[in-house]
């Protein structure tokens, strides 16, 4: 008897409790045998069977469009907007080393200077002889036009005189390879010279970046080649910085796909005013594209079944069962594909406990109302 008396009440909260239980009675036939009334159209499926009437409270929200997102992510390297390696082009000995203050230099900034005198002394002499050939030909130009002077003579004044012009530009060139300048503006990299060092020709001195703006440089598979364009925008995420997130957009995109990973080269550009990132760090870059467009759900609403995922929509005031196939969860939201809902319709969020198909349902029109008014009814039925 206390074995039967057991079973019974398993059974009684089996039916009462599980919605999916009398679908099963009543194709295995017991449902009649059992004394359950089919839940559509009567009085008593308003609470999901034995006689509990009254419509169930529920909470509902709308269904609303929504789109399958494609998601790429990647991780990429980070290089400064315009990166400039300094190079002493003649070799010299060191005299004089510009330290920037805080690393950062103007265009044309002095940051290295060699020893000079050499060419000091010969820009002197180039300009001695410029006079002196300045003076030459104007002396025989004068005379040009008295006749004692020949045509050849003027002309090998002419040319001595823009050979002096030449010797001098020359060595004023030679003495202004002997300091080295800054190209553009920019930050200042380490200088591992100090004066009396000797400085050969090609010697790296420094580096200058400007970093203003970083870009990115990542590599997406050959199936997202369509759908990424020069302005496409993209996520950019810091790995070496926690929760620090940026946003930039596509500047580039290679016209060539890598035969062994099967991905295209694509740089990316962020703004770095503040002067928190460097060139060289790794960055995770994500880029989304909407896809197809389906229904959206709230993600309270679905529940599953032995038959699979559905949701509880309300029709005159009646709870229907639709079924859904989820094609992508999201945070907020799950999209789902279904023949059997359109946007507007109402879905149940709250109360799907107590549902059964056809089960009369009062919507309430506040969300807290309605899950106070759930708690209560289920405290009273325990």
């Amino acid at each position: 008897m206390i074995s039967l008396i057991a079973l019974g009440a398993a059974v009684f909260i089996w039916i009462t409790y599980v919605p999916s239980s009398i679908p099963w009675l009543e194709k295995a036939g017991l449902a009649d045998l059992l004394g359950i009334e089919a839940a559509e159209g009567e009085e008593s499926a308003g609470r999901g069977g034995f006689g509990r009437g009254g419509p169930t409270r529920v909470v509902v929200a709308e269904v609303t469009e929504g789109r399958i997102g494609d998601r790429i992510e990647a991780i990429g390297d980070g290089q400064a907007v315009r990166s400039v390696t300094l190079r002493s082009e003649v070799a010299g000995q060191v005299v004089d080393v510009i330290r920037a203050e805080n690393g950062a230099v103007e265009a044309d900034d002095v940051i290295l200077q060699l020893d000079g005198e050499a060419e000091r002394i010969a820009l002197e002499r180039a300009r001695i002889l410029l006079a002196n050939a300045e003076y030459d030909a104007t002396r025989i130009e004068r005379l040009d036009g008295t006749g004692a002077v020949t045509e050849v003579r003027l002309r090998e004044a002419r040319l001595a005189l823009r050979t002096a012009e030449l010797a001098a530009e020359q060595a004023e060139y030679d003495l202004a390879q002997r300091t080295i300048t800054a190209p553009i503006s920019g930050w200042l990299g380490v200088i591992d010279l100090a004066v009396g060092d000797r400085v050969s020709p090609q010697d790296v001195i420094a580096t200058i970046t400007d970093r203003s703006e970083l870009l990115i440089d990542f590599r997406i598979p050959e199936r997202a080649i369509g759908m990424v364009t020069q302005g496409t925008p993209i996520e950019v995420r810091a790995l070496g910085i926690p929760d620090f997130e940026i946003e930039g957009e596509i500047t580039a995109v290679d016209n060539v796909v890598d035969r062994t990973s099967r991905t295209l080269r694509v740089q990316g550009r962020i703004d770095n005013s503040d002067d928190r990132l460097r060139a060289g760090m790794a960055f995770s870059v994500t880029m989304t594209f909407p896809g197809e467009t389906l229904l959206s759900v709230d993600p309270l609403s679905v529940q599953w079944s032995s038959e699979g995922s559905f949701v509880w929509t309300v029709r005159d005031d009646k709870a229907v069962k639709a079924a859904v196939i989820i094609r992508q969860r999201n945070s907020d939201s799950v999209v789902v594909e279904t023949e059997e809902l359109e946007v507007g319709d109402s879905v149940v969020i709250e109360g799907v406990q107590n549902l059964r198909p056809g089960a009369e349902v009062s919507v309430a029109t506040d969300r807290n109302m309605g899950a106070a008014e759930t708690a209560q009814t289920e405290r009273a039925r325990l």
